[in-house]
């Protein structure tokens, strides 16, 4: 039992350390470790995959919580889990110290503050293509017909965040809920 505790430590230390791009980039390496060590076959760790995809959390953490657990338990699911996690941990941890001293630079606050409005106009160019893309039946921003239904649910969600940007509080949980009560009630019917 120690030695499998000890393998899925290191097996999900070095996927954490070497899984740069995000999970999607991990799945390789965790699809490595897991066959040659005889945990899973492909098929249930494809199956696996599908899971953690569909469940709340990263899928690397979903993965390793779950080869963990089959192979030696909770505990085995509390290694996997801290394992994976810990090199981007202690790397955030680093970033952190030193940015505590690089922040106080002119220089720095100054980059800091000009990226802040370069981020919102991404963002906000990024959410009005989707708008706009997802209004238009067909998906394409040619000569193609509105879809109604997306319009409504646009021109609602513009409604409630005006009005509570009057008030100076609008829940985004809020929002969401009703953006997908509307979009059961106009599509689901």
């Amino acid at each position: 039992m120690a030695g499998t505790i000890w393998e899925l430590f290191l097996g999900f230390f070095r996927v954490g350390c070497f899984a740069f791009g995000g999970a999607y980039g991990a799945i390789p390496l965790i699809r490595d470790m897991v066959l040659s060590h005889g945990w899973m076959d492909d098929e249930a760790l494809a199956c696996m995959i599908a899971v953690s995809e569909s469940t709340p959390g990263p899928i690397m953490v979903n993965l390793a919580t779950y080869v963990g657990s089959i192979q030696a338990g909770v505990c085995g699911a509390a290694v996997a889990t801290v394992a994976v996690v810990l090199p981007s941990f202690v790397l955030i941890l680093l970033i952190t110290a030193v940015m505590r001293t690089v922040i106080q630079n002119p220089w720095v606050k100054a980059v800091l503050e000009a990226v802040k409005p370069c981020m919102a106009g991404i963002i906000l160019a990024t959410g009005g293509y989707m708008t706009i893309k997802g209004c238009v039946l067909g998906g394409g921003m040619g000569r193609f017909p509105m879809d109604v239904r997306a319009v409504v649910i646009v021109v609602v969600l513009w409604g409630v965040l005006a009005a509570g940007r009057k008030k100076k509080r609008v829940s985004p949980v809020m929002v969401m809920v009703l953006a997908a009560g509307m979009g059961v009630l106009l599509y689901g019917w």
